[in-house]
């Protein structure tokens, strides 16, 4: 297990992060967790400027992207059919930075940009073969709710 980041840092992610966050998510895709695109025009629409952000937090430590964090508002006929105003989260963590909490630090601030914004609940939509994520989300608090198709759909109450 690596050392706790402790010289992380946690911010709001900016235009200057993408690609770092971009080559890290790419990192994740060859190693099969993840089959949404990671290019850096994928990265800045979906991440940095997307019209349904709320808050996208990034952790660092010296310069380095360790992960980020994305919460959403859920709006009418969103992709992956989450109540509208419920908030929307995905979290994204550097390889090099696993077992850091990385991801219980992003969090931290995530919760205070939901309750900022009146959310009064969370989902997070993982893949049915992704432990590591399903395991995190029911660490933080979020619990399975609905199982549709490939994924399993965890709610966190605020």
């Amino acid at each position: 297990m690596s050392a706790p980041a402790s010289d992380m840092i946690i911010r709001d992610a900016k235009v200057e992060d993408v690609p770092q966050m971009s080559a890290f998510l790419g990192r994740i895709a060859e190693m099969g967790r993840r089959v949404s695109p990671w290019d850096e025009d994928f990265v800045l629409r979906n991440y940095i400027n997307a019209a349904d952000k709320i808050q996208c937090a990034l952790a660092e430590d010296d310069g380095k992207v360790l992960g980020f964090q994305s919460l959403k508002l859920a709006t009418e006929g969103n992709i992956y059919d989450v109540t509208p105003g419920w908030g929307i989260i995905g979290t994204h963590v550097n390889p090099d930075a696993a077992r850091r909490g990385v991801g219980r630090s992003l969090f931290t601030k995530t919760l205070r940009a939901a309750h900022e914004h009146g959310l009064k609940k969370i989902d997070a939509s993982i893949s049915a073969a992704n432990p590591e994520g399903l395991a995190y989300y029911e660490a933080m608090g979020f619990r399975t709710y609905r199982s549709p198709n490939d994924l399993i759909c965890k709610c966190y109450d605020l």
